[in-house]
C-alpha cells in the first residue's frame, strides 16, 4: 500500500461510500481537536493519523466474514481499529459494535464521535467504560463474530480477554508488531488456536493474526 496522506488516499484504497468517508473525516478533526487536551493517541502519530490509525484499522474488515456482525473492540483507546470498523460497519445494516475502554476521558471521546458522526443511527453501539476483565461485560456482551485488539498486551494475555467471547464461529484479528512470533510461541504453550498471519498494508513489521478455535490446553 502507498501511503495514505489524507482521505482521498484512504477512499482510492478502501472503497466505501461517501457517507462513510464523511463520518470518518469528523471523526479524525476530532481526534486532531481532542488530542490538544488529552492523550488519545500517540503524539507523534497524530499528523500521520490517516495511515497510521484509520487506514490501519480498516484493512482488518477484509479479514472479518460479511454480512451483518457483532464485533468488540477490547481497550478501545481513541477508537482504533473499533471505531473505524464501526462507521464501515455502518454500510451494513444490523450490525452491533462494543467497545471497552476503561479510561473515563477516552471513553467520553469514543462517545463524542459516535454523536458527532451520528454513527448509532446505522449501528448498535455500545460503549463501555470499564476493564476488560470484568465477567459482567461477557454477560453483557454475549458470544461476538468477532474480537478485535490492537496494540495492547501480549497475545498471552490477549487471548484470557479474548476467551470469553469465543463461540464456534468467532475469530480474533489482532494485528502485531515485530516480535509477533515470539508472542505466539508463547501463547501457545498455553492455548490451542488455529491462526492465518496476513502482512499488514501500512506496516512493514509484523503483521495481522486471524485467530479462530480458541481454548486453554
Amino acid at each position: 500500500m502507498n501511503h495514505i496522506a489524507g482521505p482521498t488516499d484512504f477512499a482510492r484504497v478502501f472503497p466505501v461510500s461517501r457517507e462513510t468517508m464523511t463520518r470518518l473525516e469528523i471523526y479524525a478533526a476530532l481526534l486532531q481537536q481532542w488530542q490538544k487536551a488529552i492523550n488519545i493517541v500517540a503524539s507523534a502519530s497524530v499528523g500521520d493519523a490517516w495511515h497510521r490509525h484509520f487506514a490501519d484499522s480498516a484493512q482488518l474488515l477484509d479479514l472479518a466474514p460479511s454480512g451483518p456482525l457483532n464485533w468488540i473492540d477490547l481497550g478501545s483507546g481513541g477508537g482504533f481499529p473499533g471505531l473505524v470498523i464501526g462507521c464501515m460497519l455502518a454500510e451494513r445494516p444490523h450490525s452491533r459494535l462494543t467497545l471497552i475502554e476503561s479510561d473515563a476521558k477516552k471513553s467520553a471521546f469514543l462517545r463524542e464521535v459516535v454523536r458527532q458522526t451520528g454513527l448509532a443511527q446505522h449501528v448498535a453501539v455500545d460503549i463501555v467504560t470499564d476493564r476488560i476483565e470484568n465477567s459482567a461485560n461477557t454477560t453483557r456482551v454475549g458470544n461476538v463474530d468477532v474480537i478485535s485488539a490492537r496494540a495492547l498486551a501480549p497475545l498471552d494475555r490477549l487471548f484470557t480477554w479474548c476467551e470469553p467471547y469465543f463461540s464456534a464461529g468467532t475469530y480474533a484479528l489482532l494485528p502485531k508488531g515485530r516480535d509477533v512470533q515470539s508472542e505466539i510461541d508463547a501463547a501457545r504453550r498455553g492455548w490451542r488456536f488455529d491462526m492465518d498471519v496476513t502482512a499488514s498494508l501500512t506496516s512493514d513489521a509484523g503483521g495481522i493474526l486471524k485467530v479462530r478455535a480458541l481454548s486453554r490446553i
